[in-house]
């Protein structure tokens, strides 16, 4: 009987092939090889498994690798590829992984149908199994056309976690019905076609005691492998032309902040912060180009202009305000500094890798963890305050680095056509803009119009006035000693200026000299803020 209706239906399938291409549409306008992405789901509630224990998602990601080829019956193509269903396992023993299955079958265009089962092919030479059934369509026609499926040996499932294989215990047919339609294709998509899938995969036991799992509907629409490919490239141009940008900023800051006075006024967990947050970006593109082996080129490309922003200028600028801000003792040797560097790379390295680990534990709060990490400005604005700095970072740097780092993480929650396929979020990256924007405009009003403008006099504390009164006679002259001409007291007046330790200088001379160095030219006491 099977056979009757196997020879039935090819009869219907050639009457419908030898129609003109114009009824039906050429092949070459509906060929479905290609990458598809979209969900799978349990049509019940609940799996009903007790082959897959394992299984706690009800729900997820599904991807399909799918390569056709034709036979020598028109109409009738050969279909080879991967199924992956992401994140079917969570838990403590399993982990979180994927399940992979091989697949093939038919794909019978008129109809718009595919017919799929896994691991169908005898066992042998893979080359050698493809060229017996495309020598041999008839066969090929009654495994698949009709979803029988009696002469697997092999009906196995790969569960990818890391990498380790598994397999099942007991065999199972597996068996896959969809329809193929077509999607309107956006303006990204240019003149690629978008196909959309929709069916229904089934297991049935091979020993007739129940089903493997409950039916999965699963649907899936095409992506177009070379405008993501694009898509990624332009991104790490991106990337590359701003750690470029980055670069050339911090150029500027370190030639603003030069001098000893001057690195001691920028805030050493400002910039070890972004360093820090370049060293993920450094970490997660080169993971990406390993992961991506055909972009992997422009992803290490991008990686190395970070790791170069990183490690040679960040890294340096780092050390440069440490030895700033450190003490100076006479007699110490290389050792005692040689110690206190390593407690410094430590800490850095440290907090490095311990970040990793705190936002793979929770990378489910992957946005508030951002907006922390894009808090950077803030120790700079509460070390102004503080130290009552004058000017320690120039505009440029707080414009570039600002509106630089906004870049990234803009495109992946606000770029609608990203290539990650991230989610839009435009509530948080507006929240990100003014926060990022807010912290700008502090650091530049505290530039322009004092470290603590903002701050009520009546909680600040009492400031040294430069220009106080002092007991000497004031018809003693006295000489500069960093311009080495004479300072007429008698005739005092703004020109002056006298130190905590009652030495007297000229205005400009000791203003350009705290620029410098923060201590007495006379006597090398300590100087507390202009």
């Amino acid at each position: 009987m099977f056979v009757w209706l196997v020879l039935i239906e090819y009869w219907v399938l050639q009457w419908l092939f030898t129609r003109r291409d114009d009824d039906l549409g050429p092949y070459n306008a509906w060929n479905i090889t290609g990458t598809y992405r979209g969900t799978w789901n349990y049509r019940e509630s609940t799996n009903g498994s007790s082959r897959f224990p394992d299984l706690d998602k009800s729900d997820g990601i599904a991807v399909f690798e799918l390569a056709t080829t034709p036979t020598k019956i028109t109409g009738v193509h050969l279909v080879q590829g991967v199924i992956i269903f992401h994140d079917v396992f969570d838990n403590r023993d399993v982990g979180v992984g994927a399940a992979q299955m091989r697949i093939e079958g038919v794909y019978i265009w008129p109809f718009r149908q595919l017919r799929m089962v896994v691991n169908s092919a005898k066992d042998g030479d893979p080359v050698q199994e493809d060229d017996y059934i495309l020598s041999n369509p008839y066969h090929l026609l009654g495994v698949f056309s009709s979803q029988v499926f009696q002469e697997s040996p092999r009906e196995k499932i790969w569960m990818r976690k890391n990498s380790p294989t598994y397999d099942m215990e007991k065999h199972c047919n597996v068996e896959i019905a969809a329809q193929v339609s077509r999607v309107p294709s956006t303006q990204y998509d240019g003149d690629h076609e978008r196909y959309q899938l929709e069916g229904l995969m089934e297991s049935f036991s091979v020993d007739d005691d129940g089903d493997c799992f409950a039916p999965m509907l699963l649907n899936a629409t095409s992506v177009n492998i070379e405008v993501y490919y694009n898509k990624a490239v332009n991104y790490t141009l991106m990337v590359t032309f701003i750690s470029f940008l980055q670069v050339l900023l911090l150029i500027r800051q370190m030639e603003h902040s030069n001098t000893q006075s001057g690195a001691a006024k920028v805030s050493i967990i400002m910039i070890g912060q972004q360093a820090i947050m370049d060293a993920y970006l450094c970490l997660l593109h080169l993971t990406a180009g390993i992961l991506v082996e055909s972009l992997f080129n422009a992803f290490a490309t991008a990686a190395f202009f970070k790791f170069v922003v990183f490690s040679i200028f960040e890294m340096r600028y780092l050390l440069a305000i440490w030895k700033a801000n450190r003490p100076m003792i006479n007699g110490e040797g290389w050792e005692a500094m040689r110690r206190e560097l390593s407690v410094l790379y430590s800490r850095f390295y440290g907090i490095l890798l311990g970040g990793i680990l705190l936002m793979y534990e929770l990378h489910n709060f992957l946005r508030p963890i951002l907006l922390i990490m894009y808090s950077f400005w803030i120790p700079q604005i509460v070390t102004n305050v503080i130290r009552d700095s004058r000017k320690p970072l120039h505009p440029y740097y707080i414009l570039g680095m600002t509106i630089t780092r906004l870049a990234i993480p803009l495109y992946v929650f606000g770029c609608p056509n990203n290539f990650m396929r991230i989610e839009n979020d435009k509530n948080w990256c507006i929240c990100l803009g003014i926060f990022m924007g807010l912290q700008a405009v502090i650091l530049l009003t505290q530039h322009y119009l004092g470290s603590r403008w903002f701050i009520p006099h009546q909680i600040l504390p009492e400031k040294y006035s430069y220009y106080r009164r002092f007991d000497h006679d004031t018809s003693h002259v006295t000489d500069c000693v960093i311009c080495m001409t004479a300072i007429d007291l008698s005739q005092r007046s703004n020109e002056c200026m006298v130190t905590p330790c009652d030495h007297f200088f000229h205005s400009g001379c000791l203003q350009r000299w705290m620029d410098i160095k923060m201590e007495c030219p006379t006597c090398r006491r300590p100087l507390p803020p202009a």
